[in-house]
């Protein structure tokens, strides 16, 4: 075991002592030493609850033969982030996630962990740890919100809150009525109650094999999500004893299963940003083509939040992402041969599905749409991809051309939306907000909600080289690569440009001729870096990758 080199032989007696400093017993020490990894803090919804969930790991790891130890890992709530600076930091904080837990395993020579996690970053930066440390691992979610009501109507933060913004700036709400709905939109600790990245990336655990059935849509609140808890610190004891490691699981084939349940559930477009890092982490080969490949093979088949009016709740009780599994394997889009955390294949896992609600999880025959949520969109404003969630587009939105309305920063973008300034048929151009750029590529979902709840939704287009929230609906596409920062087209697109949307056809560009464009780009000028000094986000800055590549940050 790892652990022995910090609890055995004459040689590790000083060791031994610091253990006994804290009450733990001799037996402690001969048992396989267990991190559970915790992001309990008090500003996440979603993690407010997480050391309940914790104690009922450790529960369960003791139970099963071994020592458990907790520590923790920070977490960034992306709902207080937006709109702000801070924004620049949640997905900056992926990689320190990722970089704190191989510190503090390889420090301290655990043998084995539980990563308990739920909202959007939090998540695959411990898939990532997993995959880079390659020790026994489970990871266990908090669990979705359920859903809010106000006036009889089920609701969520992004239809509640932030939809609810644009509504009251153009009169359609009274600032009296936006106070009760900010009141009620959150009623529950938990990932925010819709398909949004955290629940998405909950949902996409169970396909990886890497979380227990039921990660992605036990209520936070219900008490089987402690029992899952309790099950998975057992569960990695299991893995312990047979050798059951994350690159067993974590192979091409579990993401090539993650993005087909991303395709039919139509999750948030930062799965792809993550599942490219957490890939990278593991060793496996993915792209963006494979993304668009999968998505032209698998049909939409669920419509929750914000593309439907469905929550994950819902969801659970329609039978659950194993439901929607096996109606994925019966078709032949999954490979079900799969070894999962369970210790059984991924088909051994859902033998015993149903789906209990056709209403939420429609049959593959009649699917909301018949590709899958996302789309990889690639011409002459992103030669290396952009990706949109396109299963959250009204069908008027996939084919548009419109001018150009060009921002340099979220910021001018969303004072010109709420300040009217905005016309049915523009296309907003967000640049500067990539990876590098922003640096830390941060989510746009003010603007896009603004839009919504003025019902432009249906009439404007946003792009952007930064990034959405899995909340965002609307003709809203993000991670154009290369982005400006880089040089990218989307650096010379000047106001008025005429842009064209295809997303059947997988097309976006800028109505200019290659030698347009070529001679822009001659002239262009990198623009002095926002954040500079030995700042966490210069260096990052620094460091990271494109977006097309998971926005991973490589040593140089």
């Amino acid at each position: 075991m790892n652990s022995q080199q910090v609890t055995k032989g004459v040689a590790r007696a000083p060791h031994r002592s610091l253990f006994y400093a804290m009450g733990y017993t001799e037996e402690d020490l001969q048992k396989p030493l267990v991190a559970v990894v915790c992001a309990h803090n008090e500003i996440i919804p979603g993690h407010f609850h997480l050391d309940k969930v914790a104690q009922a790991v450790k529960l369960g790891v003791a139970s099963a033969g071994g020592t458990p130890i907790e520590f923790p890992v920070i977490g960034i709530c992306d709902g207080i982030a937006m709109n702000h600076s801070g924004m620049k930091y949640p997905l900056a904080s992926r990689e320190l996630i990722a970089d704190s837990i191989e510190a503090m395993m390889v420090g301290h020579k655990f043998d084995a962990m539980v990563l308990i996690g739920n909202c959007d970053k939090i998540v695959p930066g411990m898939l990532m740890a997993a995959a880079r440390l390659n020790v026994p691992s489970v990871y266990v979610g908090g669990g979705p919100m359920l859903p809010g009501s106000h006036r009889g109507e089920r609701t969520d933060l992004i239809k509640g809150t932030f939809e609810a913004v644009g509504a009251c700036a153009q009169g359609k709400i009274t600032e009296e009525t936006l106070t009760e709905m900010e009141k009620t939109a959150c009623p529950s600790c938990g990932s925010c109650a819709g398909l949004f990245t955290a629940n998405s990336m909950n949902c996409l655990v169970e396909a990886l094999g890497i979380g227990l059935p039921g990660n992605g849509t036990i209520p936070a609140p219900f008490g089987q999500r402690l029992a899952l808890a309790k099950k998975a610190g057992q569960q990695v004891m299991e893995m312990v004893k047979r050798n059951i490691l994350p690159r067993d699981i974590l192979t091409l084939q579990a993401f090539r299963n993650a993005i087909t349940l991303d395709m039919a559930i139509g999750g948030s477009t930062n799965t792809v940003l993550h599942l490219l890092a957490i890939a990278y982490e593991a060793g496996v080969e993915l792209s963006l083509e494979l993304f668009d490949e999968i998505s032209g093979k698998v049909p939409n088949i669920t419509k929750l939040s914000p593309a439907g009016s469905h929550y994950l709740v819902d969801l659970h009780e329609a039978g659950g992402i194993l439901a929607v599994l096996r109606q994925l394997n019966e078709a032949n889009l999954l490979a079900g041969g799969q070894i999962t955390v369970t210790g059984k294949t991924l088909v051994e896992n859902i033998a015993d599905a149903e789906v209990l609600d056709a209403s939420v999880i429609r049959p593959l025959d009649k699917p909301y749409m018949k590709e899958g949520g996302i789309a990889i969109l690639r011409g002459n404003l992103a030669p290396d991809g952009a990706v949109v969630k396109q299963s959250a587009v009204v069908p008027e939105m996939l084919v548009h051309e419109g001018p150009a309305r060009v921002f340099d920063s979220e910021e001018e973008a969303f004072e010109a939306i709420m300040g009217g300034k905005i016309n049915k048929g523009d296309v907003v151009v967000i640049r500067y907000e990539g990876p590098k750029g922003g640096p830390g590529m941060r989510e746009m979902l003010s603007p896009t909600a603004a839009l919504g709840g003025m019902g432009l939704d249906k009439d404007v287009a946003l792009i952007t080289d930064g990034r959405f929230s899995g909340g965002t609906r609307g003709a809203a596409i993000g991670h154009l690569s290369p982005e400006a920062a880089e040089g990218g087209p989307i650096a010379i697109i000047q106001e008025g440009d005429l842009i064209q949307i295809d997303m059947p056809g997988r097309k976006l560009n800028v109505k200019l001729s290659d030698a347009e464009i070529a001679a822009r780009l001659k002239v262009w000028k990198k623009p002095a870096p926002k954040v500079g000094g030995n700042s966490y986000l210069a260096r990052y800055a620094s460091l990271v990758t494109s977006a097309s590549t998971g926005a991973v940050v490589k040593a140089r």
